[in-house]
């Protein structure tokens, strides 16, 4: 059964910094490209952020490029969100998901592509 598990969330003033983790079990890590994803209150799930299997291909929404990194360490089986410069619109829930294709060519960015899905971390920014 593939697990994945959010930590890092938590309450922070603009213009500040936190990251965010996502730990995967149950599955080969290191095959599959990992995305993060936020909702804020009363919006639809949006793209944040995206990496390919092997780390060397990532993908960022216009809105958070150059504030936000993900990487991953496929020794531990777990992807980063690292959000500096963050903002009250940044406040949302932040969901990390799972590719559903292995060894995808091109770093998805579509809810679609996604077949697992973490319970979320709520990260609050405020003015």
């Amino acid at each position: 059964q593939v697990q994945l598990v959010e930590s890092g969330g938590g309450l922070v003033q603009a213009g500040g910094s936190l990251r965010v983790s996502c730990a995967v079990s149950g599955r080969i890590f290191s095959n599959y490209a990992m995305g993060w994803f936020r909702q804020a209150p009363g919006k639809e799930r949006e793209f944040v952020a995206a990496i390919n299997w092997s780390g060397g291909d990532t993908s960022y929404a216009d809105s958070v490029k150059g504030r936000f990194t993900i990487s991953r360490d496929n020794a531990k089986n777990t992807v980063y969100l690292q959000m500096n410069g963050l903002k009250p619109e940044d406040t949302a829930v932040y969901y990390c998901a799972a590719d559903l294709v292995r060894w995808r060519a091109v770093v998805p960015a579509a809810i679609t592509e996604y077949a697992y899905w973490g319970q979320g971390t709520q990260v609050t920014v405020s003015s």
